[in-house]
């Protein structure tokens, strides 16, 4: 809420406060009580007013929905029972105690199936698309410039609706708009992206408006569109992933996917690699597979700019992702020859 917001707020207060006050003046009621009394009434207007701005409309329709059938399952049920002559005195209170129960009931159970509730009235063909294992699915920014989600959805391997959010454009057109060179690149690369979907015929991509002026951070709008939509988030940020995880909504990490992709290579394993610079320690090199995995070679110096064969040694996994270390083919089988000349001494 910003100051301007605020100050408003707290006049109105001041301003039914100072109305009650000369209600009870000329109606000759004690003044102050009846002053705190209309306070109390504005702030509790006020706090009511600001709650229901930051609901959405489906959300509202769904909490009354469940209000009005819990005070009917509870006038159904009452009725016939305090028709009981001993409880006539009582029918009164019994009635108004029974409804506030069912009421809060109803409220209670429409509110945590409120994801299904609202697909059954507010988006209908999202059932048939979860039925056959699609669904709709957010891009954000992140997933947008990396470039791959136009692949994946090429070779039919990501079903489903695809939807872009217009904040993420005016993002992306922000970042294309940037003084910085390398963030002008990245956004145009975006922009042309989102160009690629469109002319897809097999692919079902929707630019939406939906958007949450209260929100300004576009993590917290996805976060919120996905919560209101029932969709699956598509993400390369990893931040936004632990979000999302806390506030129960589903996300798709393209790199995480890529890591679970990466071939297993185990010690003993041979590979063909070129030697693109010198590692950390003496006389060793470094090179990389086609997936940008490490491969940190022993006694590789020599061979620097030339595809080396290798032998895996060791697989170590990494916070950022894989380190293989290795040793070139041929010092390897040495290496072992010596060890069992050795041996055979002993």
């Amino acid at each position: 809420m910003n100051a301007e917001r605020l100050r408003v707020r707290i006049l109105f207060v001041i301003f039914i406060g100072v109305i009650c006050y000369g209600i009870a003046q000329v109606l000759g009621y004690n003044t102050w009580i009846l002053t705190l009394a209309g306070g109390w009434v504005a702030t509790i207007i006020l706090v009511l007013e600001h709650g229901f701005t930051r609901i959405s409309i489906e959300r509202l329709i769904v909490g009354v929905m469940g209000l009005g059938i819990g005070a009917l399952f509870a006038d159904l049920l009452l009725y016939p029972i305090l028709s009981i002559s001993f409880l006539k005195p009582s029918a009164s209170y019994i009635l108004v105690l029974g409804n506030v129960i069912f009421a809060s009931v109803g409220l209670t159970v429409a509110l945590r199936k409120e994801k299904e509730i609202i697909s059954f009235l507010f988006h209908p063909g999202k059932r048939s698309l979860e039925r056959e294992g699609g669904g709709y699915k957010i891009l954000d920014t992140s997933v947008i410039i990396d470039g791959r989600i136009a692949d994946l959805c090429e070779i039919g391997f990501l079903e489903g609706t695809l939807l872009i959010p217009q904040f993420v454009l005016v993002e992306l057109q922000q970042i294309a708009d940037s003084s910085s060179p390398n963030k002008r690149t990245r956004g145009k690369r975006g922009l042309d992206i989102v160009n690629k979907l469109q002319s897809r015929n097999n692919i079902s991509l929707k630019i939406i408006d939906d958007d949450f002026p209260d929100i300004k951070e576009v993590d917290g709008k996805l976060l919120q569109l996905a919560k209101k939509m029932g969709a699956k988030i598509v993400t390369n940020d990893h931040n936004l992933k632990k979000v999302a995880k806390i506030q129960d909504v589903k996300v798709l990490n393209i790199n995480e996917l890529a890591t679970a992709l990466k071939p297993i290579i185990l010690p003993g394993e041979n590979l063909k690699i070129v030697i693109v610079k010198e590692g950390e320690n003496p006389e060793q090199g470094v090179g990389y597979l086609e997936d940008g995995t490490m491969v940190v070679v022993e006694g590789g110096k020599r061979y620097i700019g030339k595809e080396t064969e290798v032998v895996v040694t060791s697989v170590i996994q990494t916070t950022t992702g894989k380190m293989i270390f290795t040793e070139v083919k041929n010092q390897a089988g040495k290496r072992i020859a010596r060890k069992r000349e050795s041996s055979k001494g002993r």
